[in-house]
């Protein structure tokens, strides 16, 4: 399934994309999913929550994924 989160700024955070995309309720969420590997960016496993996704990037978790929009 591809879902789009769509962003107005220049780029969105992963763990914000997270929370926009409704995968995690909080912060603390994002940052557990994302250091138990569990999240990949365009197609690599992301250990940063603070990595910067742009238009275009992909968010791959629980065999659904998300592409950042504008």
């Amino acid at each position: 399934m591809n879902v789009s989160i769509r962003n107005n700024d220049e780029f969105i955070r992963l763990g914000q994309a997270l929370k926009k995309a409704g995968i995690v309720g909080s912060g603390s969420d994002a940052k557990a999913v994302i250091l138990n590997g569990e999240v990949k960016v365009n197609g690599s496993t992301e250990e940063r929550r603070g990595k910067k996704l742009y238009p275009g990037d992909t968010i791959s978790f629980n065999g659904e994924v998300f592409q950042i929009t504008e």
